[in-house]
């Protein structure tokens, strides 16, 4: 028996490998078929299942190419309706893998769906569960986020509390749980940078398992303090329901090099977003007027999920080079299927043919404080962030929403923009400049760093926040 966590940071997202006497399953897969079809080829096994825990929101799930490249079954838990074809398993169903069994735990809660998957080793014993957004370490999935439902977020609370004590709280203490996501995840709002635990543990240190809390309790407990969901979550939910494009089409066709003059064609359509997924530092020195920065040093993904709003943007890339594939995958993950192809040579080929670049100007916290007096200085953190800690004086804009608060910013004035450590300040001053806020100034290393090295005051939870959300 073989189990793998491939665990994917940019998303916080865990898929899972087993194997046994020949056969293997996947459970969770992310949009991309070759590296499960690499590792099953590698150990001479067939992927006979792939196992969804529920219809995720925050990813676009690669099931259904998987299936039809590997002959393996679909497999959702009770609740389940979709496009394509897909064994609805019942409560307590069996599912064998050579010599090892999967045992399905309908677990409602997170969403009706939900499904939580126990293994039974060679020998038939209780070995781990694969809990999906059910139970994370740490913490529990978050009940907001099922689309198209009557129930409300304390109706879901209240099976997931059940679900939790009825299925998962009766199993061994010595058995390990294996969620699908990690710290950083906007699924949960209190997950642990670890990506596994035994489940005796995690009654001890998860507050959501408290043997305790009452049942009111843990419905309060679960549906405070949630921020809204990404844009993106209902959508990715409705395409995991669907059949989508083809991941192999969407990387045919996202990773063609285009030519200086095609790429210029290309630009000059209303409908086409130009992307620059290049590191921070680059950036700044240089880019191409109007372009967006979203670089794959970061959380790439995700947050052109939370800030391009149509699906169906029509995208060329600027690229590091070499990373022209990674881009167009991890845009699919999200549900941008619609990349038309990147810039051969990047910047230096729109450089070699005379053209104008843009550059913002980046400044050290040290700088800042020399110039701290009666200046716009702008943190985008997330409000939890800025009211934890922030500079005095700081004003609260966050990234989540910059399309909504555009109209705050005043194109004649200037403003020094901060975030954590540095890259979400980029991404929010490319998309200033480019509807014509110019004159922004990003803080090098953002407040990690302006609290480390300067002596610029800072305000705490107990001083009224300045957040302003649309």
């Amino acid at each position: 028996m073989k189990i793998e966590q491939i665990y994917t940071g940019c998303l916080s997202e865990a898929a899972y490998y087993i194997q046994s006497d020949g056969e293997a399953a996947i459970i969770d897969p992310l949009r991309e078929t070759e590296p499960y079809l690499s590792r099953a080829d590698k150990d001479g096994v067939k992927i006979k299942y792939v196992f969804l825990t529920h219809f995720h929101a925050d990813f676009v799930s690669g099931h259904v190419d998987l299936a039809k490249k590997t002959g393996a079954t679909i497999v959702f838990g009770p609740n389940a309706k979709a496009q394509f074809d897909f064994h609805s398993a019942k409560d307590l169903e069996k599912f064998s893998i050579g010599k090892t069994t999967l045992q399905l735990l309908h677990t409602p809660g997170h969403t009706m769906e939900s499904s939580t998957y126990l293994l039974f080793d060679e020998h038939g014993n209780e070995h781990c569960i694969f809990t999906g957004d059910t139970l994370f370490i740490g913490d529990v999935g978050r009940p907001d986020l099922a689309v198209k439902s009557n129930l409300t977020d304390k109706d879901l609370a209240s099976l997931l509390f059940d679900s939790l004590r009825n299925k998962i709280m009766k199993l061994p203490d010595s058995i390990t749980v294996y969620p699908a996501h990690g710290a950083g995840s906007a699924c949960g709002k209190n997950m642990s940078k670890e990506t596994f635990d035994s489940l005796g543990n995690q009654k001890l240190v998860n507050y959501a398992l408290r043997s305790d809390m009452s049942k009111e309790e843990f419905i309060e407990e679960v549906t405070t303090g949630i921020t809204a969901p990404p844009q993106y979550f209902p959508k990715n939910v409705l395409m995991n329901q669907s059949n989508n494009l083809s991941i192999d089409d969407i990387l045919n066709k996202g990773t063609l090099p285009l030519n200086i003059e095609d790429f210029q064609k290309l630009m000059d359509q209303n409908d086409v977003l130009l992307i620059d997924c290049r590191a921070k530092t680059e950036f700044v020195m240089e880019h191409i007027p109007g372009s967006l920065f979203f670089g794959l040093d970061g959380s790439f993904a995700p947050w052109i999920g939370t800030l391009i709003k149509d699906l169906d943007q029509k995208i060329i890339l600027i690229c590091p080079e070499g990373k022209e594939n990674e881009a167009v995958t991890r845009l699919a993950r999200t549900g941008y299927d619609h990349s038309l192809g990147y810039l051969k040579g990047g910047i230096k080929t729109w450089k070699s043919k005379g053209l104008k670049t843009s550059s913002i100007t980046s400044i050290d916290p040290q700088k800042l404080e020399s110039e701290y007096e009666n200046i716009s200085l702008i943190d985008v953190r997330k409000p939890n962030e800025y009211n934890t800690e922030s500079v005095k004086g700081a004003i609260n804009l966050p990234l989540d929403f910059i399309y909504n608060n555009i109209q705050n910013y005043n194109s004649n004035n200037k403003y020094y923009i901060h975030c954590q450590s540095g890259y979400r300040s980029v991404i929010a001053s490319s998309i200033l400049k480019a509807n014509g806020i110019n004159n922004v100034i990003d803080i090098a290393g953002g407040f990690k760093l302006i609290k480390e090295s300067t002596g610029l005051e800072l305000s705490d939870f107990n001083c009224p926040s300045k957040t302003i959300e649309p």
